[in-house]
């Protein structure tokens, strides 16, 4: 579970803390130099890229503080604010997918549903690992 959250953590932070202190370089070079997914939607504009940066680092935050101390309820809501941001995101992109090549259609999806099933992993794995009873995941520590 750890390693669930720890990976989603990184997932989330990269691309955002790029977006944060270099949007204009993540608008046109996401996911990489020559695939401009992200400026295929102009115009570029510095705020809503800064903004989208910074709370998808808030969000690598929260999948952070869960996984150094993974308690089911904490385990929950991390995955629950990924999944907030994640399925609204699929849906935006399944409906964009024809300006895309194959190639980059492929890889979105795969960058696109991998964390909406890493959610539900950790909601299944919370549930089944640590009930409600506020005790760590991994260790017998009570909860505080």
């Amino acid at each position: 579970m750890r390693a669930a959250l720890l990976l989603s953590a990184l997932a989330q932070g990269v691309p955002g803390a790029w977006a944060l202190f270099l949007p204009h370089s993540f608008f046109r070079n996401f996911p990489l130099p020559g695939r401009r997914w992200v400026a295929v939607f102009a115009p570029y504009n510095e705020h809503l890229v800064r903004d989208f940066g910074s709370l998808v680092v808030a969000l690598a935050v929260v999948l952070l503080c869960a996984a150094r101390a993974p308690r089911p309820p904490l385990v929950r809501a991390a995955a629950l604010a990924q999944l907030v941001f994640s399925v609204p995101h699929l849906l935006f992109h399944l409906h964009h997918l024809a300006m895309f090549s194959p190639a980059d259609v492929v890889a979105q999806l795969i960058t696109l549903v991998l964390p909406v099933v890493v959610a539900l992993y950790l909601l299944w794995a919370s549930a089944r690992r640590g009930g409600d009873h506020g005790t760590a995941v991994h260790t017998p520590v009570p909860y505080q």
